[in-house]
């Protein structure tokens, strides 16, 4: 599988903080086997934020474009709404897996207005902002993530599951 990765972060764009998530879960993504193929650092501007998603998708060189911050509370966290209006067809399960997973290891977890869906042939999802937040988000979708790319590339074999 192909991976972007998008760190959303006003401080990081600005080269005042490290990105520590972005490579953390560049780490996790490559000891799976799976390859990244590009990563960005943009700031909390929706415009941006939904430009760069849309021409990373629209230009099938990615499986999953995963995103990193921006997803709480906080007046510039827009990730989901830049995110929502450029996918296609919201996948409303990896969202409620990532949520029930983390509530049981935080109670803010229930702050974490993160979603994912689809646009063209790519899953679109967004992810916490803090390094372990992230990496614990995006290791509830690995059973999934595999038959999930499967179905979106019209693999022969991906209906196979489905009769067991």
């Amino acid at each position: 599988m192909r991976f972007g990765i998008l760190t959303i972060s006003d401080r990081s764009w600005r080269g005042e903080r490290p990105d520590a998530s972005g490579p953390a879960l560049a780490e996790t993504i490559l000891a799976q086997g799976w390859q990244v193929t590009e990563t960005g650092i943009l700031p909390d501007e929706a415009e941006l934020i939904g430009q760069e998603l849309a021409a990373w998708a629209d230009a099938g060189r990615f499986d999953v474009i995963l995103t990193t911050g921006g997803t709480g509370f906080a007046p510039r966290d827009i990730t989901p709404e830049a995110t929502r209006a450029v996918i296609e067809r919201p996948t409303p399960g990896f969202d409620e897996a990532m949520r029930a997973a983390s509530l049981k290891i935080h109670p803010h977890a229930m702050l974490s207005r993160a979603l994912s869906g689809i646009r063209k042939r790519t899953l679109i999802i967004n992810l916490p902002g803090s390094p372990r937040g992230a990496v614990e988000n995006l290791q509830v979708l690995f059973p999934a993530l595999p038959h999930a790319v499967e179905l979106l590339r019209e693999a022969p074999d991906s209906e196979q599951s489905h009769m067991h």
